[in-house]
């Protein structure tokens, strides 16, 4: 869709974006409160087409979100670890385990030996998948100072029924006293609905954007939690939009992240000025030649070349999304169908823990 190719677009060539490293050691090229996005759901569903995207773990992600679960297991269950890095970093911090190098094969081979136990051993798994009080114990749990729990997704049903004009329909995950218990602090943190008429809007504030990774599955898990909430209530889903903090690309570690770092300027006017897939197509091919290679177990992690590739392709139609009309506790993974859904093939890289 073309909101997110001129989203990267933007980053890659603003006056604002710069150089800047970061926590994970990755570096990135970041636009602090990037231009927002609009997606007018009765176009369609905004599930990227420019790569492929794994819509099983958005539901998935999602119905965990619903469910107040923070253990892994439900996911690991279902095929879905793009949690199981998260969850194995918080494990090792938490015995006070010795830290293999993020993605060496030491790395590697422990994450999958700790994500197979997940799997396999319930009791393993109850003590050590657990990423703390994340989307959704502040979701479902929110505790409060005197010992009480709010469940801010049934308050948000009633609120909507019994009051649909209201302005405070407002879903938290940023919980100031949990967050250093947290494996993960929120990056998409604070989502409002709105209902005028007949119709839902969403709105979603994200204090850090992953635009490779991370934003198409926010882009449609919460279009997603928009239409749950229109199907629950009676409304037609309309109008998601989705604004920004630190809105960021990962532009890979050490040399590879320096290269960007001394030539962004440069590829930032190569990057304006392309209008064509071939001229997008010469500049990943500059970058290819031109920048360092990523150090051995640091592949994937530059994301630039990725973003590039999404702008040589078209995108094609938007797929469309129906869901059983079950209670929003009910619901599970076969109510979900999406129709039409036609990408470009899949493109991968890694994520920056």
């Amino acid at each position: 869709m073309e909101q997110y190719r001129s989203l990267v677009k933007k980053i890659l060539t603003d006056k604002y974006s710069g150089y800047k490293p970061n926590r994970t050691g990755v570096d990135s090229i970041s636009r602090f409160s990037a231009p927002e996005r609009e997606f007018d759901l009765s176009e369609g569903f905004p599930l990227l087409t420019t790569k492929r995207v794994f819509f099983k773990g958005v539901v998935h992600e999602l119905l965990w979100f619903l469910k107040g679960d923070t253990n892994i297991k439900y996911l690991v269950d279902n095929g879905v670890n793009f949690w199981n890095d998260n969850a194995f970093f918080h494990y090792l911090k938490k015995h006070n385990l010795p830290m293999p190098r993020i993605y060496s094969d030491e790395w590697t081979n422990q994450e999958k030996d700790f994500s197979a136990r997940i799997k396999e051993d319930v009791n393993f798994a109850m003590q050590n998948g657990d990423l703390g009080p994340v989307y959704g114990k502040q979701w479902r749990r929110w505790k409060t100072s005197d010992g009480k729990e709010i469940d801010q997704i049934a308050d948000l049903f009633d609120l909507l029924t019994n009051d649909p004009n209201s302005r405070r329909a407002i879903l938290s995950a940023w919980n100031i006293e949990d967050v250093k218990n947290m494996a993960l602090p929120p990056c998409h943190t604070l989502f409002q609905l709105n209902v005028q008429d007949k119709f839902l809007d969403g709105k979603l504030y994200q204090r850090s954007a992953d635009i490779f990774l991370g934003v198409p599955f926010n882009m449609a898990s919460y279009s997603l939690l928009v239409y749950i909430f229109a199907q629950q209530l009676g409304l037609t889903p309309r109008l998601f939009v989705h604004s920004f903090g630190d809105a960021h690309i990962y532009c890979g570690a050490n040399e590879r992240g320096i290269f960007y770092q001394q030539n962004l300027n440069d590829l930032k006017e190569r990057i304006g000025r392309a209008r064509t897939p071939l001229e997008y197509n010469e500049i990943i091919q500059f970058i290819e030649r031109t920048a360092p290679l990523e150090r051995p177990g640091e592949g994937g992690q530059d994301h630039v070349t990725a973003c590039l590739e999404q702008l040589t392709r078209e995108p094609r139609a938007p797929p469309r999304v129906i869901i059983a009309n079950n209670p929003f506790d009910k619901l599970k993974f076969e109510n979900f169908d999406l129709t039409g859904y036609d990408p470009h093939p899949l493109i991968k890289r890694r994520m920056a823990i």
